[in-house]
């Protein structure tokens, strides 16, 4: 180890996280990284070029648990909580996509990893579309996944004509809201976030349980965590006209949109052809929002294929 990458351990570390899978930290270990003026926690195991797994809200670096072991067979994965988020340092500002953007290269770079490829999902979506579009020369490839980015294509009405977009988006303008929603939801956790992964995954039976647990109780339990949480959203403000400046170029590394049939559908790829030039596309049968915890094989199997051809 060195003074910029360290050990860590306890709750929210491999060590303190249920239900791994077989074999999961006799490979992986969770270290913290100073990158960007923050210490950020980053799950780290396998061989091979460097990939960056960076996940959305409200999850933390647990969400790929069930893909890390098969990928590090071919890749050196890096499962990171970003600012914020699980172990990682929580500052009161930050949470713009400039920022994050900031935080992801400088984490690389404390690693020794000038070029590497990228899985994106929910926020991490956002963030991952920053830097491809900031440092095409760093990314090789990037998978994107269940969002759109603020700003980038028009934002759906304040009061939709149809249903399912307002149970699906509501809590964008709730979160976005100042210092009320944590006063709503403190002591509330289960109530709040629960309903989220209740009704955002394809069913209530498919999203493994014991996860929503260990979520909701890092957002209870870990200090900051529960109002940075919402500061993500009350960044919009910032990164709407971050994210519109950059679609001024089209981005040139290879992109992998992936979603559940579910939840976003063909969103995320017609999007993300408006702003990249080279855009491959899978939608997962029988998948919501969680495709990763909800249909893992069907993701990793799209992923393996798609990083492959690096």
């Amino acid at each position: 180890m060195t003074n910029t990458v360290t050990n860590l351990d306890g709750f929210g570390s491999v060590t303190g996280v249920p239900k791994l899978p077989e074999g999961f930290r006799d490979l992986f270990r969770s270290y913290r990284v100073e990158a960007n003026g923050i210490g950020l926690h980053a799950v780290i195991g396998g061989e091979g070029p460097p990939l960056l797994l960076l996940g959305g809200w409200p999850q933390n670096w647990f969400a790929w648990r069930y893909l890390m072991l098969p990928l590090s067979r071919d890749f050196t994965v890096i499962a990171v909580d970003p600012r914020g988020v699980g172990l990682s340092e929580k500052p009161a500002d930050g949470y713009d996509a400039d920022t994050l953007a900031d935080d992801m290269f400088a984490l690389m770079d404390a690693l020794g990893h000038a070029r590497f490829s990228m899985v994106g999902h929910d926020v991490g979506l956002w963030v991952g579309y920053a830097m491809a579009a900031d440092r095409p020369d760093r990314i090789e490839r990037i998978a994107l996944g269940e969002a759109i980015v603020p700003g980038l294509s028009p934002s759906p009405p304040l009061l939709s004509d149809d249903r399912w977009t307002s149970d699906f988006l509501w809590h964008f303008n709730f979160n976005r809201a100042q210092g009320v929603n944590e006063r709503l939801v403190e002591g509330r956790e289960d109530l709040y976030f629960g309903y989220q992964f209740d009704t955002k995954a394809g069913s209530v039976a498919g999203f493994p349980a014991y996860g929503k647990e260990f979520y909701i109780e890092t957002l209870r339990r870990v200090p900051g965590a529960l109002k940075a949480s919402f500061d993500y959203y009350r960044a919009i403000d910032e990164s709407i006209p971050q994210y519109r400046r950059r679609k001024a170029t089209k981005i040139e590394v290879p992109v992998l949109a992936f979603s559940g049939a579910l939840a976003c559908g063909d969103m995320v790829a017609n999007e993300l052809r408006s702003v990249a030039l080279n855009v491959e596309s899978v939608v997962i049968p029988d998948c919501g929002h969680y495709p990763a915890e909800e249909q893992p094989a069907a993701l990793l199997d799209a992923l393996q294929r798609f990083l492959r051809l690096s």
